[in-house]
C-alpha cells in the first residue's frame, strides 16, 4: 500500500521542477481553493508541499467532513458502513498548514481577485483553483425537482446514501428496484452499473424473488461493458435487467412511476440519477460555459481559458478527450494544477508536456470487483490531453483479488489527498 501511494504522488510530482526555488520566489503568494473533495484537498496539499510550505493556502469547503463517492454502492449494497468511507481534514490543517474554512461561497470578483463567504468574510487570491464537482438538473426530469428525497439520486455521497440503503432494505422480496442513467457524459461512467450489481447482490442473500431494471439512456454500457455483462449473466442471471436508449422524461413520486419515451415503469424503489453540470460555484466567474454545462480549461495549467488567475479541475471540466470523469483523474489534475500555479506564481512556464493516469475500481458483488486504467500525455500539437494507445487495460475478469485492490486504491488515495 505504501508503495501506490508514493505512485500516486510521483504522477504529481514528475510534473514538477524546481519546486523549492518556486517555493522560495512565491513566498507570500495566496492560493484560495473551493471544493474539498479528490481534486480540491488534493490540490491544497501538494501546493503546500512542493512549495516547502511558501506558498498560503485556504481551502473552502461547505461540509465539515469529506464523504467519497467512490465505495459509497457499497454502502447502499449493505457492505461498508457511512463511517468506513468519511474522513475529516485535519491532515491538511494540522500536517500541511492549509487553512480549512468550513463555509460557501457567495460572490467571485476575477478582477478583483477577491471571493466573499456566506459568513461575510472577504477573501484575496493571487489564484483561485475551483474543483465544486458536479450539481444535477432535475429541472430536466418533470415531477423530480423537490421530490429527490423520495426519488434519491446519490449520486453524491452523503444523506441520499443513506436514503437509498433505507429504501432497498424497506424493499419487499418480490419487488423492483429500478436506476435510471443519463445521457453521457456523467460522473464515474461505471459507477450506474456497478449499483446495479451490488443491489443485486444485496438482494441475492435478502430478497431473491427482487428484480433490479436499468433503464439508461444510452445506446450502450458506458464502460466496462463485457465484464459487467458477464457478471450479470453469471451472478445475477434473471435478476437484472439491462434496457438501452431508455430517455427518462418525467417521474410520479407518489407512485415511484418513471416515464420513459415509450412506457412506464414502477418500481418498489426509483433510483435517478439526473443529468449534470459544472457545481454551481462556477457560474460565479462568468466564465462561458460550455452547453452551459462545462467549463473549458487549458489542460496545461487548468486556467479557464477566458477567466484568467482561476484554474478549475475535476468533474467540472469539459473533459479532454476520453478521459473519464474519476475521482482519480480529479486527484491528478489536481496535480497538474498544483505544480503550474506555482510555476506561474514564479513567473514560469508549465510543465509543457504533462502526463496523468487514471484507475477505476468497479464492484460486481462484495467478494469480487474489476478495473480499468488509461494513461494521457498532453499532446502540444492538440494542446489537450489523449490517451496514450496501448497505456493502462483492462481486468480480464472481475476476481476477489481486484476486489483486494479496489480497497488498498480507496485507502491510499484518500491517505493522498487527505494526510
Amino acid at each position: 500500500m505504501t508503495n501506490r501511494r508514493h505512485f500516486l504522488a510521483a504522477v504529481g510530482a514528475a510534473a514538477l521542477a524546481g519546486c523549492a526555488q518556486i517555493g522560495k520566489s512565491a513566498r507570500s503568494a495566496h492560493v484560495v481553493v473551493v471544493g474539498g473533495g479528490f481534486g480540491g484537498a488534493t490540490a491544497a496539499k501538494y501546493l503546500r508541499l512542493w512549495s516547502d510550505a511558501n506558498v498560503r493556502v485556504t481551502l473552502i469547503e461547505r461540509n465539515a467532513r469529506f464523504v467519497s463517492c467512490p465505495m459509497s454502492n457499497l454502502v447502499i449494497g449493505g457492505m461498508q458502513t457511512m463511517a468506513q468511507i468519511t474522513h475529516d481534514y485535519t491532515g491538511l490543517r494540522d500536517h500541511h498548514g492549509v487553512r480549512v474554512v468550513q463555509d460557501t461561497v457567495t460572490a467571485i470578483d476575477p478582477a478583483a481577485r477577491e471571493l466573499r463567504l456566506a459568513s461575510g468574510e472577504r477573501l484575496h487570491y493571487d489564484r483561485l483553483l475551483l474543483s465544486p464537482g458536479i450539481d444535477f438538473m432535475p429541472e430536466r426530469i418533470d415531477g423530480l425537482a423537490g421530490h429527490e428525497d423520495e426519488i434519491p439520486h446519490a449520486w453524491k455521497a452523503g444523506p441520499q446514501t443513506t436514503i437509498l440503503q433505507r429504501q432497498l432494505a424497506a424493499m419487499p422480496d418480490g419487488g423492483v428496484f429500478a436506476i435510471h442513467i443519463p445521457k453521457a457524459p456523467f460522473r464515474c461512467p461505471p459507477g450506474p452499473y456497478e449499483r446495479a450489481s451490488l443491489v443485486a447482490d444485496y438482494c441475492r442473500r435478502h430478497k431473491p424473488r427482487a428484480k433490479v431494471l436499468v433503464l439508461d439512456a444510452n445506446a450502450d454500457i458506458q464502460s466496462k461493458k463485457g465484464l459487467f455483462l458477464a457478471a450479470w449473466g453469471d451472478r445475477y442471471r434473471g435478476m437484472i435487467e439491462y434496457r438501452p436508449n431508455n430517455q427518462l422524461l418525467g417521474v410520479d413520486a407518489r407512485t415511484r412511476t418513471a416515464k420513459l419515451e415509450f412506457d412506464d415503469v414502477k418500481a418498489d424503489v426509483l433510483n435517478v440519477i439526473p443529468p449534470q453540470r459544472a457545481g454551481k460555484v462556477v457560474e460565479l466567474i462568468g466564465s462561458r460555459l460550455v452547453n452551459d454545462r462545462w467549463v473549458s480549461v487549458d489542460w496545461l495549467s487548468t486556467e479557464v481559458r477566458d477567466v484568467p488567475n482561476v484554474h478549475v479541475i475535476g468533474d467540472a471540466t469539459l473533459s479532454a478527450p476520453r478521459m473519464p470523469k474519476s475521482g482519480t483523474m480529479a486527484n491528478q489534475q489536481a496535480k497538474v494544477a498544483a505544480a503550474a500555479i506555482l510555476h506561474l506564481l514564479a513567473d514560469l512556464p508549465p510543465n509543457p508536456a504533462p502526463v496523468v493516469m487514471n484507475t477505476c475500481y468497479s464492484y460486481v458483488g462484495g467478494d469480487s470487483a474489476m478495473h480499468v486504467a488509461s494513461v494521457h500525455r498532453f499532446d502540444t500539437a492538440e494542446h489537450t490531453f489523449l490517451p496514450v494507445e496501448g497505456a493502462g487495460g483492462l481486468s480480464a475478469v472481475a476476481s476477489p483479488a481486484e476486489a483486494t485492490a479496489a480497497q488498498a486504491w480507496a485507502h491510499n488515495i484518500w491517505a493522498d489527498m487527505l494526510r
